[in-house]
């Protein structure tokens, strides 16, 4: 009844990034990614990941008819989570009609690729590369539209998940709060206000600091805050972080954008991006000559009005000293002294395996509007599953 094909040329590339239009047709949240975000995905010169080691194939299903009716990838990242006593490979950009013997071909065909290259399990929906993008199966907030670069799915994906064996690695919570100092609790204002009197500290933002500077902290934040032993994310080079802030400068806002500074040490840094989808949803995947003017009308027209927080770090030594107080503090200043347009900070990604970061949300007064799940799927029954979260606590 149903038959997979390989992605293996342009035509089926198309038909593979293409296929989410015709299932998302008339859908009042769904937002079409940018095509080129997802084409770069699987683009060997593009990605990273195949540079490390990494390996993925993609596939279309199609009905008795031809006709395409769902579409998947797995693939093998070289950073994998150095905790698991087993190999995990991945699974992602998973889309299909409701038909749970259609889905479960997708999954099976993840499944047997991943076996033949020694994965004792797999993980999904991930994105193959980084965290920040492309992560997880939405249980929660249908209701809301996507931030860029995560994914809007369908209610009943989750069925499908769940009737195949996948299981609750861990969530990731999406949250919101509204830019008013009413918003942040006492005890935020007072840790603030703490380290802010204290000359030993600054905050400042990327316009105060300049683009070296600003390299230099995050890249010494970024390898202190994470490892891969605890956190399975891999540290990052200079070169990557040239990389990053050269993609980004056409979006930066230098008000969203703080460090944190000990005796001028960099000890933190809060990585905020006006919140491109609001954008996005306007351009229909292109950004071709047309799609470029409509994107700088739309960001120069300061017609977004969320600023989204993309990457936060404090160093160990400092962490629950009210240092990242301090940084959401004074944004929430800068924003309201300037009048900006912001009205709306969401932070993307908090995992539930980070308490810290959660307690954090409650006290700026951030609710969740968005849950994601990554899942797991053991392919031996002798295999212990441990959730993320209960990872964390052992080590601790």
């Amino acid at each position: 009844m149903f038959s997979l094909v390989e992605v293996t040329d342009r035509e089926k590339e198309k038909a593979f990034i293409e296929l989410p239009v015709k299932l998302y047709k008339n859908h009042p949240y769904w937002v079409r990614p940018l095509d080129n975000d997802i084409r770069n995905v699987f683009n060997k010169d593009k990605n990273p990941c195949f540079k490390e080691g990494g390996e993925c194939c993609r596939w279309l299903l199609a009905d008795e008819t031809g006709t395409y009716i769902g579409r998947v990838a797995a693939f093998i990242n070289k950073k994998t989570d150095s905790l698991d006593k087993y190999k995990v490979g991945q699974m992602g950009f998973f889309e299909c009609i409701d038909n749970q013997e259609a889905a479960f071909k997708l999954f099976d065909q993840c499944k047997m690729w991943l076996e033949q290259r020694g994965m004792e399990a797999m993980e999904g929906p991930v994105n193959f590369g980084e965290r920040i993008e492309w992560w997880g199966l939405l249980v929660e907030g249908y209701k809301e539209n996507p931030v860029y670069g995560m994914p809007y799915t369908h209610d009943y994906y989750v069925k499908f998940f769940d009737a195949y064996g996948f299981r609750d690695f861990f969530k990731q919570f999406a949250y919101r709060t509204h830019l008013v100092m009413e918003s942040l609790s006492k005890i935020v204002v007072w840790k603030a206000d703490r380290i802010l009197k204290n000359p030993d500290y600054t905050v400042q933002t990327y316009g105060d600091v300049g683009k070296e500077k600003a390299i230099e902290a995050l890249l010494a934040v970024y390898n202190k805050a994470w490892n891969l032993e605890v956190h399975g994310v891999d540290g990052i080079t200079r070169e990557q972080v040239e990389a990053l802030y050269k993609s980004l400068q056409p979006i930066i806002d230098k008000d969203l954008i703080y460090f944190a500074f000990y005796k001028g040490q960099p000890i933190g840094f809060f990585l905020m991006f006006p919140e491109l989808n609001q954008v996005v949803k306007h351009l229909n995947g292109k950004m071709n000559l047309f799609g470029k003017l409509k994107f700088m009308y739309y960001l120069k027209a300061r017609k977004i009005d969320v600023a989204l927080g993309q990457l936060f770090g404090v160093v160990p030594e400092f962490q629950g000293k009210g240092v990242e107080a301090a940084m959401i503090k004074r944004f929430t200043e800068c924003i309201i002294e300037k009048g900006r347009e912001y009205k709306y900070l969401e932070l993307n990604w908090v995992g539930d395996f980070n308490p810290p970061m959660i307690h954090l949300m409650d006290y700026i007064g951030a609710k969740v509007v968005r849950t994601y799940v990554t899942y797991r799927k053991l392919f031996r029954d002798d295999i212990e599953f441990v959730r993320s979260a209960d990872k964390m606590q052992n080590i601790d």
